[in-house]
């Protein structure tokens, strides 16, 4: 059964310089329990695409097409009342960038965790209490942290917090952006067996963000490669990984180092992703791909099935 079902998205920037059109014509699915990685350059548009799926996209932004299907219902025809008394955090969630500016410094932790408690459940502050607690102790931190401030935490316990505040209203679908970021290897990976722990105890949807391809292959069924606001390559993690298709996927795969596989010399893709605000027309990587052709520069390639639910858009695939 399909729980999360993304059509033809577009989510565009309307700014006094132009029109960023940073998620174009996007679409995926996820069935209970699954984990989709989404990878790419800084500024292809990931973040926001987290942030549409919530329907909570930040002025100049707006989503100006397709759909955000949860359990049959567009949540972008949804007013704002709807969407917080029904959606967010009930049925989908999101574990915020930066864990360190996400928690207020003047409320305690345990306040933080009670306030949606009190809000969604009508609970009273000392029962909302009691269960944030419980979800302290979920995700590895001592119960007493209910009555420390956030400067009182070490980043890799504020990042705990900030997961135990997604899981608080038990939904359905959590959106993990960039959940390691500014933490040392040693706490990413206690973050991410955490994050490995919850999704099979809890039977999770995961929506996992990241530049760090080594992070999805640890948590996510699914990888999307995203790239200038469109997805370029999408498929099971097995396939896309062992046999990438579109030369960007295949760069971003060859510039990693590899323990337990010779590689002849590490590569890097020449160039910069491309102003949203007047992408190329045709291929959007054209300009930095080495197997540029003609139609690459004037048209822009179908997302075309090259194996079972493996899915790559580019002209090198389209035609055969």
């Amino acid at each position: 059964m399909v729980l999360l079902e993304v059509k033809n998205l577009k989510t565009y920037y309307f700014t006094l310089k132009g029109m960023v059109k940073a998620v174009d014509n996007v679409s995926l699915s996820l069935e209970k329990g699954e984990s989709l990685g989404i990878a790419g350059e800084s500024g292809c548009g990931k973040s926001t695409l987290a942030y549409s799926l919530l329907n909570l996209v930040p002025p100049p932004g707006r989503i100006v097409g397709g759909k955000v299907i949860i359990d049959g219902i567009d949540i972008t025809r949804m007013n704002e009342e709807e969407l917080r008394t029904k959606i967010r955090w009930r049925r989908i969630s999101m574990i915020f960038q930066g864990a360190m500016n996400a928690l207020n410094p003047v409320y305690t932790v345990g306040y933080q965790l009670a306030e949606p408690l009190m809000y969604h459940k009508g609970m009273n502050r000392a029962e909302a209490v009691e269960v944030a607690s419980k979800y302290l102790e979920l995700v590895g931190l001592s119960p007493d942290t209910v009555n420390r401030y956030p400067h009182e935490l070490s980043g890799g316990m504020k990042q705990r917090v900030v997961i135990a505040m997604a899981l608080i209203l038990n939904p359905d679908i959590v959106i993990a952006d960039e959940p390691t970021t500014a933490l040392d290897v040693v706490i990413q990976a206690q973050i991410l067996n955490l994050l490995k722990k919850l999704q099979k105890e809890l039977n999770l949807t995961i929506i996992l963000i990241t530049h760090d391809l080594s992070i999805i292959s640890e948590l996510s069924d699914k990888v999307a490669i995203m790239y200038a606001g469109k997805f370029v390559e999408n498929g099971p993690l097995e396939r896309v990984y062992n046999n990438p298709q579109h030369p960007y996927t295949q760069g971003l795969l060859r510039s990693i180092p590899r323990l337990r596989k010779k590689v002849k010399k590490l590569e890097w893709i020449p160039g910069v992703p491309p102003d949203l605000r007047a992408p190329p027309p045709g291929c959007r990587f054209h300009p930095r791909c080495k197997f540029v052709m003609d139609i690459c520069k004037r048209e822009e390639p179908p997302m075309v099935e090259i194996e079972p639910s493996h899915y790559v858009a580019c002209w090198l695939y389209t035609k055969r």
